[in-house]
């Protein structure tokens, strides 16, 4: 079985990595070799210096999009966890990653306010202060996946569910043999 990368995509605070941290040992359990990409680790080493303007974004997104094309060409089960606002950078990085194999992109698609109750960091409430510019979903848009493989909203679904929910979509696609 070739690589193909799993991309959740959706608001701070949407779940996107602690469904992640629920799929990637599954996906290890079934013999896959998993590599993943969160958001804060990438910027931490891979895109530190960039800012949070449209640009820096893209360009950190087009980053993530070439590691995980790097990373699907020779076999791995990639897990992208990324705000990653803009539709046509996640675009480009489907684009980049198909050349080897699957792109599945996962919208966690939890509302604004759900989010913002969820913020433990506090990240919302400095945003809404001004203290922080250029944040998704209060002073800078986020940009919903037209078509994703898979839509799943963390207020009707509890993160297992979540997890088992993706795992479904990576079986009906064909990633994935059936769970023993």
């Amino acid at each position: 079985m070739g690589g193909f990368t799993l991309w959740f995509t959706g608001l701070s605070g949407a779940g996107k990595t602690t469904i992640a941290e629920l799929v990637a040992p599954e996906l290890e359990r079934r013999g896959l070799a998993v590599e993943w990409l969160d958001g804060d680790v990438v910027r931490t080493h891979l895109t530190k210096g960039l800012g949070f303007s449209k640009e820096d974004r893209d360009t950190n997104i087009e980053r993530i999009g070439w590691v995980a094309s790097r990373l699907t060409r020779h076999g791995a089960a990639v897990i992208v966890s990324a705000i990653s606002p803009y539709e046509e950078a996640r675009r480009k990085a489907r684009a980049l990653v198909e050349e080897f194999g699957a792109f599945v992109e996962v919208h966690v698609a939890t509302p604004v306010e759900e989010c913002e109750r969820r913020d433990v960091k506090g990240l919302y409430e400095k945003a809404r202060s001004g203290e922080i510019a250029e944040f998704t979903g209060v002073s800078d848009p986020y940009e919903e996946p037209s078509s994703p493989e898979l839509r799943i909203d963390t207020t009707a679904h509890e993160p297992l569910e979540s997890a088992r929910l993706v795992l479904a979509k990576l079986e009906e696609l064909g990633l994935l043999g059936v769970a023993a």
